[in-house]
C-alpha cells in the first residue's frame, strides 16, 4: 500500500520538455491569485464568454467550443457518450489510440479497429478502404492527431476529408498533445469533434479540457436518446447560450490563467505559433539523426513531441535522472515496458523556441558523451 509522502517547500525548479505538462509564463501563474467569486456572478460570465470566444478566434473556427474543468480524456468519452449508437471505427497506432477503443468498449460500444504497428501512421486510404468494404454503418471514426507515445502525427486533414464523404458517420479528433501548437483547421476538413488538454501546447496549468463541436455533432446528440452528463454537448453549449457560464462548477483559478494565456497566444497568433513549433521540431529532429534515429515513420513526425530511437542504446533512465540533477532538465523516457529504453522523447510545445531545445540537447551530449 501506497505510504504518505509528505509534500513540501525544497523542490528545485526544472525546466520541463516532457509531453506535458510543460512550461507556463510565470504571469499566467500570477493570474491564478486574484481573490475567488463565485461561478455564477456577471464576473464568471465575462471570464468564460471571454475564454471561449478567444478560444474559437484562436483556432479560426466557427464551430462552438466548450471549456469545462478535467482533463481531454473527459471529451474522450463523452464523444463516444454523445455521437455513438452502437458502431465505431477507431484508428489505432499507439497507446492513446488505443485508449479510445478501450473507453469505447468499456461503454458497452461495438469496436472495430483499424490497427498500425506503433511508430507508424494511419493512412487516409486505409480508412476509405475500410468504410468502403465493411458492411458496418460506423456512427464515429475516432483518429488522435498526435500520437505522443511514439511521436507520430497522422494526417488527419486528409483523413476527415475521407470520413466526410459519409454523411451519417461522425469524426473524432484526439489532439491532447498538438492542438495549439500544429495547425489545424478544423471547419475546413470535417472535424466534427476535437478536443484537448490546456497543459500541453496551450502552455497552461492543468486543469481544463476544451473541445471544439460542429453544429452536425451537436444536432446528432440533441436527436439521442442518451449522452453524457457532464460532457454533454447540448447541456454545456445551451446553458453557455442561456448564461454564458458553465453548467457546473469550474475550476476559476485555472480559467484565469487560461484568459491571461489566451491573449498571449492571440498576440503570437495561429500560424506564427504553429511555425515556431515547427522550427523546433525541425531542429530536434536533425539533432536526433545526428546522434540517434527517429522512432516515426518518415514524413509523419510530430510537431511538439520528437520519439528518438535509441540506436545508441545509452541508458535512458540514467540519463534522464543525469540531466535533471545537473541542468535541472527534464525530459522524458519511451512509453511504457515495451519502448521505455528503446526511445525517449522530447517535448518542445507551448512556450519553448530553438534556443530552450537547443540548451537541452547540449545538456543531453554533456551527460551522453556524445
Amino acid at each position: 500500500m501506497t505510504e504518505k509522502r509528505e509534500y513540501g517547500d525544497d523542490y528545485p525548479d526544472k525546466t520541463l520538455y516532457i509531453p506535458g505538462p510543460t512550461e507556463v509564463r510565470e504571469d499566467v501563474v500570477e493570474a491564478m491569485c486574484e481573490p475567488m467569486f463565485g461561478h455564477r456572478m456577471d464576473r464568471m460570465t465575462d471570464l468564460y464568454t471571454t475564454i471561449v470566444e478567444d478560444t474559437k478566434e484562436f483556432l479560426g473556427t466557427d464551430n462552438d467550443a466548450i471549456i469545462l474543468t478535467g482533463s481531454g480524456t473527459e471529451f474522450m468519452e463523452s464523444s463516444v457518450l454523445n455521437l455513438v449508437d452502437e458502431n465505431v471505427l477507431v484508428t489505432t497506432c499507439g497507446s492513446f489510440s488505443e485508449r479510445q477503443a478501450n473507453v469505447a468498449e468499456r461503454l458497452g460500444k461495438n469496436v472495430d479497429t483499424l490497427e498500425y504497428e506503433w511508430g507508424r501512421a494511419v493512412k487516409p486510404e486505409d480508412v476509405r478502404e475500410t468504410l468502403e468494404g465493411s458492411d458496418t454503418d460506423y456512427d464515429v471514426v475516432t483518429c488522435v492527431m498526435n500520437e505522443s507515445s511514439t511521436g507520430v502525427r497522422n494526417p488527419i486533414e486528409e483523413i476527415g476529408d475521407v470520413v466526410a464523404e459519409y454523411p451519417d458517420t461522425y469524426f473524432v479528433v484526439d489532439a491532447v498533445s498538438s492542438l495549439g501548437g500544429d495547425y489545424v483547421d478544423i471547419d475546413a476538413h470535417g472535424i466534427d469533434v476535437v478536443f484537448t488538454s490546456v497543459q500541453k501546447a496551450f502552455a497552461m496549468p492543468p486543469g481544463l479540457a476544451v473541445c471544439i463541436v460542429s453544429e452536425d455533432a451537436y444536432e446528432r446528440e440533441v436527436e439521442k436518446e442518451s449522452a453524457s452528463w457532464y460532457g454533454g454537448f447540448q447541456r454545456s453549449l445551451d446553458y453557455y447560450d442561456r448564461k454564458g457560464q458553465t453548467h457546473s462548477t469550474p475550476a476559476i483559478p485555472i480559467m484565469l490563467a487560461y484568459r491571461k494565456q489566451m491573449k498571449h497566444m492571440l498576440d503570437e497568433g495561429h500560424e506564427a505559433r504553429d511555425e515556431r513549433h515547427r522550427e523546433m521540431a525541425e531542429y530536434t529532429r536533425r539533432w536526433a539523426r545526428e546522434h540517434f534515429d527517429m522512432f516515426p515513420e518518415e514524413g509523419y513526425e510530430s510537431q511538439t513531441v520528437s520519439c528518438i530511437e535509441n540506436t545508441r542504446e545509452i541508458d535512458v533512465a540514467a540519463t534522464i535522472e543525469e540531466v535533471s540533477e545537473e541542468y535541472d532538465m527534464v525530459f522524458s523516457n519511451g512509453y511504457g515496458s515495451a519502448l521505455g529504453e528503446k526511445t525517449f522523447r522530447i517535448g518542445h510545445m507551448g512556450e519553448h523556441d530553438v534556443e530552450s531545445i537547443r540548451a537541452l540537447t547540449d545538456a543531453i551530449e554533456d551527460v551522453a558523451g556524445l
